[in-house]
This record gives C-alpha cells, sequence and structure tokens, in this order.
C-alpha cells in the first residue's frame, strides 16, 4: 500500500480536518487519510490517482493551488474549539493529564436576511434558488416558520437583496437579530389584526350568500329580471372583497407570474378570480350560457377568501408559539446593572457595561454580564445555561455568566464579558442559527414543492377539460367547479410549514434543557444512533481526583492517616496530592510542617516530619524502600474499584494505604442506562490502564471498553467503529477529544458553565451530566417523529385532496367537491401542522432525571 504526502492550506482546526479526510476517501483507491494541521499536510494510504487527489483537495476548500484568504474573505468554515478541562487519567502517583488550548478561527461569513411575501414550499425553494445563485454563496437556506433566511458565503450583501427582489419577494438584512425579532413581532401583531379584519370582511359577504343558498333561494340567474340587478350588486360587493381583503394573493400571484413562478397565491387567485368572473359572464351575459349554467359562485371567492385568511391568522398565532424558546431565553438577560465607577455605584442599562467594570449583584438580582467574583461569596441558580437544578457555590475566582440568578450573599465581580460575547448571546445566537437549520428529511419537501403548483396547475386543466367533453350537464358549471376546487384546495401551505415548525420547537426545546443543537444534519442524525462512545475523564467521571478509601494498620487511624499523607502532599501540585489535602481540609484536619521534601518521579513523594522520615507512594517504590508489607488485600479491592492505592509509611514501617481514584459522576449509572433503554451499545474510551478502566466500566455499566488509547487514535477508534456499519455518537469534554468529536456521526461536547465549548461538536450539552445526552437523543427521535407526522399530513391532504376536488368520486357517489370547502380544509391542513408541531413544547424525555423529578414522554 503506498503512501502519498500532499500539502493543504487554510486548514485550521478538527472541522476542516474532517472534511479533508471525507474528500479524500471519496477518491477510488485510498483507504485512509491523516491531516497534519500544524505541519498543514495530509498524508494519504492507497493507490489513488495523485491528480485525483489534489482534484479532491481543490473542491474540499483546502488544496494548494487555493488562494489564501484575503482580510475580506473568510476560509472554509471552521469548528471553533474553546479552552476545555484538563483530561486526568489515573495511574501511578505524580502522573496526571495536560490541558489543551484551541484554535479560534473565523468562519465563513454569513448574512441573516428578512424575507417578505414568502407563503409557502414554492416560495422557499424559490428563493433559496434565487440567492445559490448568487456569485460566492456557499450555501442558502430560507426559514418559512419565521421568514429569515440565512446565506453562508462571501457574496455582496445588495447583490443578494437584489437576486430575492428579482425572484418576486423582498428582503432587508438583519444586523441586530434582538431588535429585528421585536420588530417581526411588532408586524406580526399588526398583520394578524389585518387579517382578522380580512376575515371578517370575507366571511360577511360570503356567509349570507351561503345562508341564502342553503335556505333554497336561487343562486341562477335570469335575464331581464330584478335578479339580474341584484346579482350584479353582489358581484360587484364580491369584487371589492377580493380587491380589498384578498389583494395581497393576487399581488403575490402577479409578482410570481412576472418572474415565471408559480406558488400558492398563483392558487389561490386563479381559483378566487376564476370563480368571480364566471360568475360576472352568468350575471351580465346569461343568454350566453345554457340556463342550467347560470349559476353564480360569489359566495364562495367571499368565503374561500375568508377562510383562507382565517386560516393564516390561526397559523400565525399559532406560530409565534414556536419561538417562545427564544423569547425565554431573552428574557432571562438582566435589563439594569449596578455598576460601581470612581467608588460610586448606579445602576445602568446592561447596554452601557464595559468589560472590565466592576459590578455588584445583590441577592435575588440576576447576573448582568459574564465576569469573574472579586469579593464575596453566593450560590448562583444556573440551570438556564446548564439545565441542572441545583444552585452553585461562587466565590473569588469563579466565572459567573449572565442571566443566572444570585441565590444568596452579595457579589462584586470583573465584567470579562459583554454584550454579544456574553454567554447567553452566544446561546441565543445558536439557538436562533439552529432554527433555521433544514435537516436532511426536510429536503423530501423542497424537491417536491420545485413541481408541485405546476402539476396542480395542469391538472386543473386536465379536469377542467375532462368535465366539458365527458361530464354530464350543466358542463361549463362542473369544469369551473372542478378546476377551482383543485387550485384551492392544493396549496402547498402545509408542505412548506412541516418540517421548520418542528425543528424551531425541537431546538427550543432542547435550549430549555441545556442542549446545543448547532446542525440540522444532527438533530436527525442523532435519533438514529445505534452507538456511543463516551470519554471517561470529566465525561463518566467527575474529572478530579477523589480519596475514596482510606485503611489504617492496627494501632492507627483514619484521622492520623491522612493527616500525615496531607501533611506530606502540602508541597505537590498534583492532582492526587490536591485530592489529599482536600479530603484532610473536609474533615477539619490540620496538617503540619515537613521538611526536606521531595517528588520522586512515578514513584512517590517524601519528606521529614519530627525527624521521622515519611514516604507515600507506589507498593514497588516502596518495597524498594524496604518499608514493611501489608494491607495488599484492601490495595487489591481499591484496585478493582477503579482506585489508585497509595502507601504511607513512617521510616520502615508501613502506616496504611489511602486510595484516590476519579470517581464516576453520581448520575452517569443512570444515565447510561437511559442510554442502553433507547438501544444503545455502550462504550468507554480512555488512556487509563485497563483494570482501572474496567473498574470505572462495572460501576458504570458501560458494555465494551477502549482502554490505553492514545489522545491521537481515539478519532481512529471512532472511525474503525463506523467501519463496522455503525452509526457512531462521541462524547467528550477535553480538546484531546475533539478529533474523535469531528470524526463522529454526531459530536456531543460535554463541559459546564461558560467554560464549555460551544462551537465544537453538532450537539453542545451545556451542563456536565450524561443524562444532557439521552436527552439530547429523546428530543431528537420526538422531533423527526413530528417531522415525519407533519411531512405525511401533508402529502395525505394533497394527495387525497386533489383526486377528491378533481372529481373522482362523482360517478360513484355523484358528489362534487365545493371549492368553499376545499378552502376551509386548505387552511386547517396548515393549522394542523402548527398544532401539530407546537405538541413537542410538552414533550419531556422518558426518564429524565431533573431535580428528582420523573416525567415521560410523549409522541
Amino acid at each position: 500500500m503506498n503512501e502519498q504526502t500532499l500539502p493543504i492550506q487554510g486548514a485550521t482546526c478538527q472541522g476542516c480536518a474532517r472534511k479533508i479526510r471525507t474528500a479524500l476517501l471519496a477518491v477510488p483507491g485510498v483507504s485512509g487519510a491523516e491531516v497534519d494541521l500544524e505541519q498543514q499536510t495530509v498524508t494519504v494510504s492507497g493507490d489513488a490517482d495523485g491528480d485525483a487527489l489534489r482534484e479532491a483537495l481543490l473542491e474540499s476548500g483546502y488544496g494548494v493551488e487555493a488562494p489564501s484568504p484575503s482580510p475580506e474573505q473568510s476560509a472554509p468554515e471552521c469548528h471553533i474549539e474553546a479552552p476545555r478541562q484538563p483530561a486526568q487519567g489515573s495511574g501511578d502517583h505524580h502522573h496526571g493529564g495536560t490541558a489543551g488550548h484551541g484554535d479560534t478561527t473565523q468562519g465563513t461569513s454569513e448574512h441573516l436576511l428578512a424575507i417578505t411575501g414568502a407563503t409557502c414550499a414554492s416560495c422557499v425553494r424559490t428563493i433559496e434558488s434565487a440567492l445559490n445563485g448568487v456569485a460566492g454563496v456557499d450555501e442558502a437556506s430560507m426559514n418559512l416558520a419565521d421568514r429569515t433566511a440565512r446565506v453562508a458565503g462571501d457574496a455582496d450583501t445588495e447583490a443578494l437583496i437584489e437576486a430575492v427582489k428579482a425572484a418576486g419577494y423582498g428582503a432587508s438584512v438583519i444586523d441586530d437579530e434582538q431588535q429585528a425579532d421585536q420588530q417581526r413581532d411588532e408586524q406580526e401583531q399588526a398583520h394578524y389584526r389585518e387579517l382578522i379584519r380580512h376575515t371578517v370582511i370575507g366571511l360577511a359577504v360570503g356567509i349570507p350568500l351561503m345562508a341564502w343558498g342553503l335556505a333554497g333561494g336561487t343562486m341562477m340567474v335570469t335575464a331581464g329580471t330584478a335578479s339580474q340587478w341584484g346579482w350584479l350588486a353582489v358581484g360587484l360587493v364580491t369584487l371589492g372583497v377580493l380587491a380589498w381583503s384578498g389583494r395581497h394573493f393576487f399581488i403575490g400571484a402577479w409578482k410570481a407570474g412576472r418572474h415565471h413562478n408559480a406558488n400558492m397565491d398563483t392558487l389561490i387567485a386563479l381559483g378566487t378570480g376564476a370563480a368571480w368572473a364566471y360568475s360576472m359572464v352568468v350575471v351580465l351575459f346569461p343568454d350566453w350560457l345554457p340556463e342550467a349554467a347560470r349559476h353564480v359562485y360569489f359566495e364562495a371567492s367571499a368565503m374561500i377568501i375568508g377562510l383562507i385568511n382565517l386560516g393564516q391568522a390561526l397559523e400565525m398565532r399559532a406560530r409565534g408559539k414556536t419561538s417562545e424558546a427564544v423569547r425565554r431565553l431573552l428574557d432571562l438577560g438582566a435589563r439594569t446593572a449596578r455598576v460601581i465607577r470612581d467608588g460610586e455605584e448606579r445602576d445602568i442599562p446592561v447596554e452601557s457595561v464595559q468589560a472590565g467594570d466592576l459590578l455588584r449583584v445583590r441577592p435575588g438580582e440576576k447576573i448582568a454580564v459574564d465576569g469573574e467574583v472579586e469579593e464575596g461569596e453566593s450560590r448562583l441558580d444556573e440551570s438556564m445555561l446548564t439545565g441542572e437544578p441545583m444552585p452553585v457555590s461562587k466565590g473569588p475566582g469563579d466565572s459567573v455568566a449572565a442571566g443566572t440568578v444570585n441565590d444568596s450573599g452579595t457579589l462584586i465581580y470583573r465584567a470579562t464579558r459583554v454584550g454579544r460575547d456574553t454567554a447567553l448571546a452566544q446561546i441565543i445566537a445558536l439557538v436562533k442559527k439552529a432554527q433555521g437549520a433544514k435537516p436532511p428529511i426536510g429536503r423530501l419537501a423542497d424537491r417536491i414543492s420545485a413541481v408541485f403548483v405546476p402539476t396542480i396547475l395542469l391538472i386543473a386543466v386536465a379536469s377542467a377539460l375532462a368535465w366539458y367533453n365527458l361530464g354530464p350537464d350543466p358542463r361549463i358549471v362542473h369544469m369551473m367547479v372542478a378546476a377551482t376546487t383543485v387550485l384551492i384546495i392544493a396549496c402547498p401551505c402545509a408542505l412548506g410549514l412541516a418540517t421548520p415548525m418542528s425543528v424551531m420547537v425541537g431546538v427550543g426545546k432542547a435550549a430549555e434543557a441545556g442542549i446545543l443543537i448547532r446542525q440540522g444534519e444532527a438533530l436527525q442524525t442523532a435519533g438514529d444512533l445505534d452507538t456511543i462512545v463516551l470519554d471517561k475523564t470529566g465525561t463518566i467521571t467527575e474529572g478530579h481526583p477523589a480519596v475514596t478509601g482510606v485503611h489504617a494498620i492496627d494501632g492507627e487511624s483514619e484521622a492520623t492517616l491522612l493527616t500525615l499523607a496531607a501533611s506530606l502532599e502540602t508541597g505537590s501540585e498534583h492532582p492526587l496530592a490536591r485530592a489529599i489535602l482536600a479530603a484532610a481540609e473536609e474533615r477539619g484536619l490540620r496538617t503540619e510542617a515537613v521538611t526536606d521534601f521531595q517528588a520522586h518521579n512515578g514513584k512517590g513523594v517524601s519528606a521529614l516530619l519530627d525527624g521521622a522520615l515519611l514516604r507515600l507512594g507506589n507498593r514497588r517504590w516502596l518495597d524498594r524502600e524496604g518499608v514493611a508489607g501489608g494491607l495488599q488485600e484492601q490495595a487489591d479491592a481499591l484496585g478493582r474499584d477503579g482506585a489508585t492505592p497509595l502507601f504511607l509509611a513512617r521510616d520502615q514501617q508501613l502506616l496504611g494505604v489511602i486510595g484516590v481514584a476519579d470517581p464516576i459522576k453520581q448520575d452517569s449509572r443512570a444515565a447510561i442506562q437511559r442510554l442502553h433503554d433507547l438501544g444503545l451499545t455502550v462504550v468507554m474510551i480512555t488512556g487509563d490502564v485497563r483494570t482501572s478502566a474496567e473498574a470505572i466500566a462495572r460501576q458504570a455499566g458501560v458494555d465494551k471498553v477502549l482502554a490505553e488509547v492514545l489522545p491521537e487514535d481515539k478519532a481512529r477508534e471512532v472511525e474503525r467503529l463506523q467501519g463496522e456499519g455503525r452509526k457512531v455518537a462521541m462524547v467528550g469534554d477535553g480538546i484531546n477529544d475533539a478529533p474523535a468529536l469531528a470524526q463522529a456521526d454526531v459530536g456531543f461536547a460535554i463541559g459546564t458553565g461558560t467554560d464549555v465549548a460551544i462551537e465544537s461538536a453538532a450537539i453542545t450539552l451545556m451542563g456536565g451530566s450524561l443524562h444532557g445526552v439521552a436527552d439530547a437523543m429523546a428530543i431528537s427521535r420526538a422531533t423527526v417523529r413530528n417531522i415525519k407526522q407533519n411531512l405525511f399530513g401533508a402529502f395525505a391532504y394533497n394527495t387525497l385532496g386533489v383526486p377528491v376536488a378533481a372529481g373522482i368520486l362523482y360517478p360513484f357517489t355523484g358528489w362534487l367537491l365545493s371549492p368553499v370547502i376545499a378552502g376551509a380544509a386548505m387552511s386547517l391542513s396548515s393549522v394542523t401542522v402548527v398544532t401539530n408541531a407546537n405538541r413537542l413544547r410538552l414533550f419531556r424525555p422518558r426518564g429524565a432525571s431533573r431535580g428528582n423529578k420523573e416525567t415521560r414522554g410523549e409522541s
């Protein structure tokens, strides 16, 4: 097997590395690809053609012939890595892990546009096609639910706006999303009131006319009678309804037609316009038609306009509920801050706080901006960030996050991140971006919408011709009713709302639980996983060592043993030493001063106390030093439980053994059981020795252990599992996990508070609990299930409704669907989709543990 090393350019993070590997592995003959970001090279294994490899690199955006990004141009889209907690392993004394730091890179520029005039799936497809056709655009996606479009790439903003306008719609740049949300809310409230007015006008004309017909009044026109003049007056009133209450449909249809498009407005305008035009021909020229065909349909035009306006109003009202999660996040922010300047305290708007300011927060108040505590101690409710209900203790040196609530005590903290840089602001931005994402299942609606409206127009024409040539008398009446009903019932509103409505609610629901879903693809894929790989340190375990057992020889107390060990370790900075010191402090033990402290690498530590030589370390070292044996059974028991046994000796006498381990989190076992209940195989991956790893695995209930794995090999292990045909997720909290997170089908970054790397994986868990992984998967499955329900409902509605509207049941039942019923059904379909999506707001993951509450899920 050959190896080729090729230079690359512009790759800055593990997201880039994954794109390069994916591009190269698609080349015939390639069996493997390893990216070296520091050297900017990639080593390719296999018998692939060199030119094909270089071409694949160029297409991925990282080829050597690609121009370097200028200050005005961004590098290909990257995952931004933030500092994470150090990964610490248990093993021999004085052998700890190291912390890493990630690179912060500039990703592809993004434009956010507010769209006006879009009403259905066909509009979405037209707008996305127009935006994707602009030079420099990498990807464009529109969210019909909130009428926004996100465009990735280095395109000119004015060119994007012009492209949307050229397609027949309106667009404007959103600079401040919060302000834009407020404006959109105000506009939607005004539009809602306008729709209600249009509904009242349409139904005020349509209902009396329909009641007249149902009461036995004639809807026929006779030439030269008073009825002709009466119906002429009704026709003019109905024209007013079309011109006022239905104006937006006709304007939208006209704009679409001018740009060679067809959408929902086209179908409504053609349907209602045809019904009114036919009725006016009957009124003005009744002698042109057979007597049986002199039937007017003014009530249909007015009722359809009224009912569709009502449906849109109800849809808008229900649609507003989907953004409640983001609104709640926005409401978490403080409005004012008590800042200390020049020795004086005063309340100022939070927007005026600057980095470096000193601020005071009193009990019950919200933290205004991110900062670091300088004075005071308190407990903060951080559930809005992490989903964890228990308040967190804070003191000098601890970080605090905007939006968290001060439970007790007064804190003075220094602002470190303000405005859009706060963790809360970044979370809101990520949630809103994810709500506009489109999972793969949603592209089914896009493909159908491309041909939907033209197909419906052809079906309407075909049904009209069939009725005119083959139908019973009055043929013209049947022809007009069938064509109008097909046009009205087939509007693709529900189709366009089926996916984005569910995504908005599902992503918002996840955010409430401290789960940030960054990618639409991950939202869908997370529900299809069958294998989950868990990093041990900091993910399954607490991430820092603690004393788990103390065994003293006869005649010595545990307190004495811990006091001596803590005195010995006072001069050490090792994680195991800190664990012993913390245990002594918890028990209120006071250390004594030692002299001649020495650290013996890989063995232990020693020092003199009151003339006696104290040693604390591993068994092999003490044996070589001639220390008497003993307590081996207790030491073996500690080892089986995953602890590192540290033996303490005074001169040549053994005093006892202390077990130090990185204990598993209290809820890890319950969370892993939930993952099992979801049908997943749980794999633990760690660099620890196998005996310690297997001990942790037994405690946590893990299915399989991958031990003694080097950090750089974690991604290779994930790739190997994928090679077995598995859908693999990786869960980690260390910077060393980044390659594996990028390699996995779905990467879960797990951490706590503001230090979490919110840009490092497809899904980020703001809390430190593995329950978040199970919650994320449960929400993913519920969201995808809801999308499928919506799509099925929309497809089934059109699949069944259009043939019935065309009159397929007439030969068997003599029944022809009324255009009014079609209008009501069309509106109801959109409201049904929106209502079903909102059911997700009631979803609770089954078995989730939050504040000792057991909740049950629903679909």
